[in-house]
């Protein structure tokens, strides 16, 4: 009986028609690549438990689970303004040590009625005052502005400005007015003279230990954190690490990456870059004139990379536009040249055009050097790994929903035709057909190349294992599209012009 059942016995003699299924031939790989918001929690209203991951389809329920106002509830809304469909997970940790503390001192009264637009973490604060208002009333209403919009992360009384939760990052709301300017229909009313002291004293980072224990083997494929410092970023880049104990380790092979935002000028950012080297984070530099706190940032830049790649890993996110956060005004954007060279040293960049809505550059990774410390630009952009995933998913699939049960023999065995039996050369099929159907879909290139680079062999000292050398040619972006535009005033008689 050359055939080889699973369920049905050899020695089974009741009559007549009996039938075992087997789908090892049909199924095709289908990866839910889920979203993971990581960030602060307002224990005093959460309902969420801290260090365990929450699945959350709406805006609401991120506010009831993690409290309105907080560091994680705003990353969802910056989220869900870039990307609605995908699956998102919150991960809640416990606030820091000291609340970040600022102040709005109204120093003149306004001598003509108007509306003052205050942007607090880059949220759009309208105070109404009138040409009566006294120093007093118009920052009592500044205060009852703030607190009339649960959404912010700070609080207000008539002077001072309080962020909801503790930790550093209440150290990034910014305060500001009339960002629009006057062409924006955003004037200061006349007289009225407002100064203010920016957010500080806010101290604490969480510990993510736990945290990332709790997620287990649970699988991210998108991850927003919004802190860069040191420990912070050790942590999950070992946890996402290509070690043993690594999602891109090849124990656990869950794969993944990491997506930040980093406020800072242009030479800090660059002096950062050269601090961190891991293929599976990017850190998007934002100016320091951009009203919208980094945590905003980062979920943004997540969240429409998942949107993007989730479709296509391959397809470079230059352009993808990030709905709901705010640019530096013109004049404190960073320059084509500090971009250029950001991207040079392991940040992810962003610009704003004529739109006035910032959209990604380059999607780099913090990755630029080897082992050795020489430059390398192997996982310099997140579509490599993010390809390289997508490709092994794919051979996984195929590899164990074909062979899951099956005996190995070497090339050239007579076996009956419908035996559970492979040898190094249909593996070697099987990987060619899968490559090609990967070049179909446009994540790979030279199938032909492939297939003669592609090694399959039997071990020498274990004759149950096969050996693999597995050299896929990943697809390229179109990236720089450089022209040399070597004009004529009149193309020479006999000369420059070819005789048709």
């Amino acid at each position: 009986m050359p055939i080889s059942y699973s369920q049905i016995p050899a020695n089974w003699r009741m009559p007549l028609y009996w039938v075992e299924v087997d789908s090892s031939k049909a199924g095709l790989p289908i990866n839910r690549l889920p979203t993971l918001l990581v960030g602060t929690w307002l224990a005093a209203t959460a309902t969420a438990a801290v260090n365990v991951p929450r699945p959350i389809a709406s805006q609401a329920q991120a506010d009831n689970a993690f409290g309105q106002g907080s560091q994680l509830a705003n990353m969802f809304r910056a989220y869900f303004a870039n990307n609605w469909a995908n699956e998102v997970w919150g991960l809640p940790v416990a606030e820091g040590t000291n609340a970040a503390t600022g102040t709005i001192t109204v120093s003149t009264q306004p001598t003509s009625a108007g509306t003052l637009h205050l942007y607090v973490g880059g949220a759009h604060v309208p105070v109404a005052v009138s040409s009566t208002d006294t120093v007093t009333q118009v920052a009592t209403a500044i205060a009852a502005a703030i607190n009339g919009l649960p959404d912010l992360a700070v609080s207000a009384t008539a002077a001072l400005v309080l962020c909801k939760g503790a930790g550093t990052y209440g150290n990034d709301i910014l305060m500001s007015d009339n960002y629009h300017g006057a062409i924006g229909g955003e004037i200061m009313p006349a007289g009225l003279t407002v100064a203010y002291v920016p957010l500080a004293t806010g101290a604490g980072v969480p510990l993510f230990t736990t945290a990332i224990s709790n997620l287990g083997e649970r699988e991210v494929e998108f991850v927003a954190l919004p802190w860069t410092d040191s420990t912070s970023l050790t942590a999950w880049e070992t946890e996402f690490g290509f070690g043993d104990q690594g999602r891109w380790g090849f124990i656990r092979q869950h794969y993944g990456h990491i997506f930040s935002a980093m406020r800072d000028s242009y030479a800090d950012l660059l002096v950062f870059g050269a601090t961190r080297n891991s293929p599976q984070l990017s850190v998007m530099g934002v100016e320091d004139g951009s009203p919208t706190p980094v945590w905003e940032w980062a979920a943004a830049y997540c969240a429409k990379a998942a949107r993007a790649l989730a479709n296509d890993p391959a397809r470079p996110l230059q352009t993808l536009h990030l709905e709901g956060v705010l640019p530096a005004n013109g004049e404190d954007r960073f320059l084509i040249s500090e971009l250029n060279a950001l991207s040079l040293s392991g940040i992810a960049t962003q610009r704003t055009l004529a739109d006035n809505i910032p959209m990604i550059a380059r999607e780099t990774t913090t990755c630029t050097v080897n082992l050795y410390g020489a430059s390398d630009d192997a996982y310099e952009v997140v579509t490599t790994l993010a390809t390289l995933a997508k490709l092994l998913r794919n051979q996984r699939q195929a590899i164990t929903s074909k062979f899951p049960r099956h005996k190995l023999a070497n090339d050239g065995t007579r076996f009956g035709a419908g035996q559970a039996i492979v040898t190094p050369k249909t593996v070697k099929a099987e990987l060619v057909a899968q490559y090609r159907m990967d070049e179909f879909n446009g994540l790979v290139e030279d199938a032909a190349a492939f297939k003669a680079n592609l090694i399959v062999e039997r071990d020498n000292n274990d004759v149950n294992r096969l050996n693999i050398l597995y050299p896929p040619d990943l697809v390229n972006q179109l990236r720089v599209f450089a022209v040399l535009a070597q004009f004529r005033l009149q193309y020479s008689r006999g000369v420059d012009l070819a005789i048709v």
